[in-house]
């Protein structure tokens, strides 16, 4: 088992930034990948961006959603087993519950989502 714990999210104003932190604890040694995804209401849960977890840096191959790219950034820290994912120039579609998430093969974890809400 692995538990997931967000955090950063908030109301920021269009153009403004906001970091979202995720701190897995328990079975985490076989983590593959961390990421995040964005939930609005009427709409499935979507890819925001993801992080690959394999090796003993900090370094791991990165996917962006087609949105997020050259606005978002994830990053991760084995040492503190926490994930980040940086937000800038943000905008109003970028409203939604953000929803951390690891993947272990065979198993897949969801945290309890933080709100982001960015205002006009």
């Amino acid at each position: 088992q692995v538990q997931l714990v967000e955090s950063g999210g908030g109301l920021v104003q269009a153009g403004g930034s906001l970091r979202l932190s995720c701190v897995a604890s328990g079975n985490i040694f076989s983590i593959n990948v961390m990421g995040w995804y964005r939930q609005t209401p009427g709409k499935q849960r979507e890819l925001v961006a993801t992080i690959t977890n394999i090796g003993s840096t900090n370094i791991g191959t990165t996917n962006y959603a087609d949105s997020t790219k050259g606005r978002f950034t994830i990053s991760r820290d084995r040492a503190k087993n926490t994930v980040y994912l940086e937000m800038n120039s943000l905008k109003p579609e970028d409203t939604g519950v953000y929803y951390c998430n690891v993947k272990q093969v065979g198993y897949t974890y969801w945290g309890q989502g933080t709100q982001v809400t960015v205002s006009s």
